[in-house]
């Protein structure tokens, strides 16, 4: 039995656990903690975590099959589960620093948030860090957190050698931040989404990378792809999930729901055919775009190429684009489904809020169709 044979089989069972528990965490408004533990002895928050530091390192398309399956079985769950892969960018600091960071214990959840909301200033080897940062997904149980930060030269940007902005990810400790309760939100309130802030925190050079800027220190095809595709394979799985979910939903009942007077199940609705059929096609051939696109850039990746950048457009497109489908697809389903969908805890109502929340974050900005069309037209990013 290979090692994703044996991951399928421990996701499975906690998919199980992940849908009859759907309500029990946005009550709580994040991950319940006894599930927390039951994903991580599976080792659902390793995916993408270079080998080398404990992790699984399994190849993109099962990293997305794997998020894809827990998503469609709750979305809040998913989510949580795909930003504690934020493990993988453990891949870009200094392996000795991260095996050092790592030597309690390798099994671990990490947050990250990309937006360059802190400021940092160099003291001799060490930064010292102030900011706040929303959007903390999972913070609550997670032993890192990763947040982003300009180096400050003064009241400047510090500049670095190739004259970019010094844009770094520094890795705190649980301990090291506050986490501050604001996560009341419209969808995903099952993924404890809290602010984190520091004041004057003093932290080692070496627990700092930018991943954005810079190749990674781990060897490895998966890292061979690039922050941004890597960042697509652990996102894309959400909406095709959520999306496919939302149309298992509908097809279960429009056999026998009935809108208004209409003598006619939705099911014999010529319209609602029609509608279900376009959600299908989009949403299916969104999650063949992907699985080529990253498939190809994996083929590169293994024979140690490094992407161009029409190549890693092409990745960010697909999981743009598998988001757009989803949207569309549960609109279509929510639409469809009549009244009853808008009940709290209703499947649809949750796939509703869900996506259009996810939808809200930076990496599904309209950014993978500018940067796709920007390299057809030749126009550099």
């Amino acid at each position: 039995m290979t090692l994703v044979d044996v991951l399928e089989d421990a996701a499975e069972r906690v998919r199980a656990e992940f849908r009859v528990r759907a309500a029990e965490g946005e009550s709580l408004r994040t991950m319940p903690s006894d599930l927390v533990q039951t994903a991580k002895s599976a080792g659902l928050f390793r995916l993408a975590m270079p080998r080398d530091l404990g992790g699984l390192e399994l190849d993109p398309l099962a990293i997305m099959s794997t998020i894809e399956d827990l998503c469609h079985a709750d979305g809040s769950s998913g989510w949580t589960v795909l930003i504690g892969n934020s493990t993988a960018f453990f891949a870009w600091l200094d392996p000795t620093a991260a095996g050092a960071m790592l030597a309690e214990t390798t099994d671990v959840v990490s947050t990250s948030m990309f937006a360059p909301l802190g400021r940092a200033h160099l003291d001799g080897d060490t930064l010292v860090i102030a900011g706040r940062w929303p959007f903390n997904s999972g913070c609550l149980h997670a032993e890192w957190h990763q947040v982003a930060v300009t180096v400050m030269d003064g009241n400047r940007p510090a500049l670095r050698p190739d004259g970019r902005p010094d844009l770094r990810f520094a890795f705190l400790q649980r301990d090291q931040a506050e986490i501050i309760d604001t996560w009341h939100s419209m969808g995903l309130r099952g993924t404890g989404s809290h602010d984190i802030e520091v004041r004057g925190l003093r932290l080692p050079i070496e627990q700092t990378a930018a991943p954005m800027l810079d190749p990674p220190e781990q060897e490895g095809a998966l890292w061979q792809l690039g922050f941004f595709p890597l960042l697509a394979v652990l996102m894309s799985g959400f909406p095709l999930g959520v999306g496919r979910r939302a149309l298992d939903e509908l097809v279960a009942l429009a056999p026998t729901k009935r809108r208004g007077t209409s003598p006619g199940t939705v099911a014999e609705d010529l319209h609602a055919q029609y509608e279900v059929g376009r959600a299908e096609a989009g949403l299916q051939s969104a999650k063949s775009l992907v699985t080529d696109a990253v498939g190809t850039a994996w083929d590169l990746a293994m024979k140690g190429d490094t992407l161009t950048q029409p190549q890693q457009a092409r990745v960010m497109l697909a999981a743009q684009q598998a988001m757009h489908a989803a949207v569309t697809a549960v609109d279509v389903a929510f639409n469809l489904a009549g009244a009853g969908a808008v009940y709290t805890g209703h499947p649809l109502e949750r796939c509703f809020r869900d996506i259009h929340t996810a939808n809200q974050h930076i990496a599904f900005s309209g950014e993978g169709f500018r940067g796709y069309a920007r390299t057809r037209f030749g126009i550099d990013a």
